[in-house]
């Protein structure tokens, strides 16, 4: 049996393995209804005023390893329908799936109910990137990649079936499951076999230079070589495994933040859809 842990929010240390809460805590107001938000961002669902926990079930680096959420009465709810997406001001919520310098490729699994984070699989096997990637990496909630919908702008590519991915640049460590507060910075526009697969390049409002970067350019300017670094990782690291290196559109290079914005509030819209039944979610958990 696993043995519970219970740390704060705010320090997040020390997880190696079994079952453990982590609670962090931020104020929404109750929301009943689905409903359109500014600038077209929708939330539905949002928890309201919750202490939100994470339950790890199982051993890491296992089959069977979940990470799920809980609201602070304990039911389970989902990191990728029930976080809001938006705090207001241009600042979101970006949920951790692979902190930086770790190898382990962590997933919302969205086929499963209440869609925990899991380590991927490729034929019954867990799934390592070849070596550790360095930022921290995950999902915008309330985001979905439709892979009916083709890009006129990225080659007519459609979109991977997924939330929408997040880069975090930031100097501090995360761990699997913990919601930072981000604000996009710029966007790559992966296409992986034929399918665009958005990278969202944010920083952590609690980074110390959080306050000097506020678009692409600046990007460059305070964390110089960042971005080519991240194009270039998520270009190569199937290929030791055989596979083609990735490519990316709108001229292999980071765009704006607006564009990100506006990726965001596509995605979001799509999101919208599926959670509403307005498109098909195949075999996608809406739970």
């Amino acid at each position: 049996m696993a043995t519970t842990k219970v740390l704060a929010a705010g320090a997040l240390h020390g997880v190696h393995g079994r079952s453990v809460f982590l609670k962090q805590a931020f104020s929404i107001k109750q929301k009943s209804l689905c409903l359109a938000k500014s600038k077209r961002f929708f939330t539905c669902r949002a928890l309201y005023k919750p202490d939100v926990q994470i339950k790890e079930q199982g051993q890491p680096e296992t089959l069977d390893y979940r990470v799920f959420f809980a609201d602070k009465s304990g039911k389970k709810v989902s990191p990728w329908h029930d976080i809001p997406l938006q705090l207001g001001d241009g600042i979101f919520n970006f949920i951790v799936e692979i902190p930086k310098e770790s190898s382990a490729k962590m997933e919302v699994a969205t086929e499963e109910p209440y869609t925990p984070i899991k380590q991927d699989t490729k034929k019954g096997k867990l799934r390592y990137y070849p070596y550790n990637i360095n930022w921290n990496y995950g999902l915008l909630p309330q985001t979905w990649e439709d892979p009916s919908h083709a890009n006129v702008e990225v080659e007519g590519a459609f979109g991977d079936n997924d939330p929408v991915d997040v880069v975090e640049i930031g100097e501090s460590r995360a761990k699997i499951g913990q919601i930072l507060r981000v604000k996009p910075l710029a966007a790559l526009a992966m296409i992986d076999e034929g399918e665009l697969d958005w990278k969202i390049v944010a920083i952590s409002l609690d980074d110390p230079k959080a306050s000097l970067v506020n678009d692409v350019d600046d990007v460059e300017k305070h964390f110089p070589g960042t971005l080519t670094a991240i194009r270039d990782w998520f270009r190569d690291y199937k290929i030791p495994d055989g596979k083609p290196a990735n490519k990316f559109g709108l001229g292999n290079k980071a765009v704006s933040k607006d564009y990100a914005l506006k990726v965001i509030s596509e995605t979001n819209d799509s999101w919208a859809k599926l959670i509403k039944r307005g498109v098909p979610a195949g075999e996608l958990s809406l739970v």
